[in-house]
């Protein structure tokens, strides 16, 4: 079984749980841009963290990309590829917090989040 194999079943699974789960009280945090003496132009930074339903979100600090995960190592690896070759430094709130960029992570996010909507739609029927 293929590594991407994995991704589609657990998404699908995320998607079916999300939609008899209760909703979680979890603050969801506002990402706010790092102070200027800590964010370097030669250093890019990048939040690193879950949403509300549970995907793992890369953010880069000043908001030029970002994208959901199904797994923490790709977010991870995101984050390192957008800012290749140099490395970058990775913020982890504690907070949920959500993508207020296009989805540049894994494309199949967007199709689980919509099936979600629709199980959860029918679940209330």
């Amino acid at each position: 079984m293929t590594l991407q194999m994995c991704e589609d079943a657990a998404m699908a699974a995320i998607a079916l749980q999300a939609a008899h789960r209760q909703p979680r009280q979890r603050p969801v945090a506002e990402v706010k841009p790092l102070d200027p003496d800590v964010l370097s132009a030669a250093i890019p930074a990048f939040f690193i963290g879950r949403n509300t339903a549970g995907l793992w979100v890369a953010r880069e600090a000043r908001g030029r990309i970002g994208g959901l995960f199904l797994f923490k190592r790709s977010a991870v690896d995101f984050a390192n590829r957008q800012s290749a070759p140099a490395r970058c430094a990775l913020v982890f709130p504690t907070e949920t917090f959500e993508l207020d960029l296009e989805n540049r992570g894994n494309p199949l996010i967007s199709l689980a989040a919509q099936a979600r909507r629709l199980v959860a739609r029918l679940a209330a029927r």
